[in-house]
């Protein structure tokens, strides 16, 4: 079977969810001489309102909610506008599901590295085959004006088999207390506290979080994933395109009360513009900040649990798709300190997007007594048209700095070009080009003149 054929079964597999979405889509047309029956009157009126659910997207009934779906895409933090008007207390459930078709090939020219009679710098054997599918469930509850709480679970990820909870926290946009000065503060503010997807950087909310990927135009996400959770607060203040947040917290992803000497508070801020220059024209900028100086497992760039979307790339025969989870990402390994900075221009100009990554990490891990530097650079350009259905971007990727244990500048380059279709607002196909060379990397490191590309296909369900 040629690759072509191959990809176009596996697209049509992809897309064989949305087969109820295209019936809709048909138009009714009866065969000549077919009686036609009037629909009572009842479900005339609901006709539209079904048709407006599956091509706009389901009705939203939280306040200052991100959508899972196509309209939360280039949506960063949640504004001060609610969105609906609050009825009462509601519940409301949603859910993402994710599958990729891989078809990658990688390579290295590391020398062999022998452990009990096996080389460990030999590549596992990949090819063409469909990735182990990935699932998201999103619960909110509305349960006073401006008050929300979350709770987000990986039912699940390439790393855990079993359902586990990714994040929950509490967000407050108007005060739960009848005093005029709160009132007038929450008409600018906005505070979370729980256990949450931290606010650093942008490129957080155009990542593909496990089973919703949705909002990324790509299948990957960047070289080095500045993603992780914590517990602490974060104080928010929006007020005429201005955004400024700062927040503290615990510096891990778990919570522990043990060996308090050996770990402190983690700061992060982040301040920028984002304003509609002009009817047409959107622009954003913002500069953020991580700050920890003791931590035992720091895990900023090392927090997706859910793992990379490039299943065993430059990873050795005894891999495991649950321990090798980060294939294609580079993690600088700063556990006990860290200190990153990242940048983010936006612009989006009709339905052209541009979007910027320019970030400087420094840290250390226990054993080492000086600080590391990493840079990272990336620019997605990305065109949206026939109403935001369809789209295509490329995206360029660099990540290098020190490793432990190897001298010198080591990282990677990345190319990815990809395309997109919205069947409905709902359902996305997407597909890849990948292209990445790792550089640097010292003969006896299985990364030395590594390389992988290839093209991914991915259908995402999410609502």
């Amino acid at each position: 079977m040629t690759t072509t054929l191959r990809f176009t079964t596996a697209l049509l597999a992809l897309l064989a969810c949305t087969s109820p979405a295209a019936g809709q889509q048909a138009t009714g047309t009866e065969p000549a001489g077919t009686a036609t029956v009037s629909a009572p009157a009842a479900a005339q009126d609901e006709a539209p309102a079904a048709e407006s659910s599956w091509k706009k997207g389901r009705p939203i009934t939280m306040q200052y909610f991100r959508p899972l779906d196509k309209r939360g895409i280039n949506v960063f933090e949640t504004t001060k506008s609610p969105g609906v008007e609050f009825t009462g207390f509601k519940l409301d459930f949603g859910a993402a599901f994710t599958s990729q078709v891989q078809n990658l090939s990688h390579s290295n020219t590391a020398v062999p590295v022998m452990a009990s009679g096996v080389d460990t710098n030999q590549l596992a054997d990949i090819g063409f085959g469909f990735n182990n599918s990935t699932a998201n469930l999103a619960l909110n509850a509305q349960v006073a004006p401006g008050i929300r709480v979350a709770l987000t679970s990986y039912l699940s990820s390439r790393h855990h088999n079993e359902t586990w909870v990714k994040d929950g926290y509490m967000q407050i946009d108007q005060s739960p207390i009848d005093l005029l000065p709160l009132r007038m503060l929450f008409e600018i503010a906005t505070v979370r506290v729980g256990h949450m997807e931290i606010n650093y950087g942008d490129a957080h909310f155009r990542r593909s979080d496990n089973g919703n990927a949705i909002y990324n135009p790509f299948v990957g996400n960047y070289i080095m994933d500045a993603f992780t959770t914590e517990i602490g607060g974060e104080v928010y203040l929006k007020t005429s395109g201005v955004i400024a947040m700062g927040a503290i917290t615990g510096g891990e992803i778990r919570g522990t009360v043990l060996t308090p000497g050996q770990r402190g508070p983690t700061l992060i801020g982040k301040l920028g513009v984002d304003r509609n220059v002009k009817k047409d024209l959107r622009v954003r900028l913002t500069g953020s900040m991580y700050k920890t100086d003791k931590a035992m497992n720091s895990t900023l760039y090392g927090g997706d649990r859910a793992g990379s979307r490039y299943y065993y790339v430059l990873e050795n025969t005894a891999a495991t798709e649950t321990a090798q989870k980060d294939s294609g990402l580079i993690n600088p390994g700063f556990k006990n300190k860290v200190t990153a900075l990242q940048m983010n221009p936006f612009v989006k100009f009709r339905g052209l997007e541009l979007f910027g990554v320019l970030e400087r990490a420094e840290g250390s891990a226990a054993t080492e007594t000086t600080q590391r530097v990493w840079k990272q650079y990336a620019g997605d350009v990305v065109y949206r048209f026939l109403d935001d259905n369809l789209f295509a971007g490329a995206r360029y990727n660099r990540a290098h700095g020190e490793l432990a244990g190897i001298a010198g500048d080591a990282g990677a380059n990345r190319w990815q070009l990809g395309a997109g279709w919205f069947v409905t607002p709902h359902v996305l196909a997407k597909a890849e080009y990948v292209n990445q060379k790792y550089f640097g990397y010292p003969p006896a490191n299985i990364k030395n003149g590594g390389q992988f590309h290839g093209t991914m296909l991915e259908g995402v369900i999410a609502f």
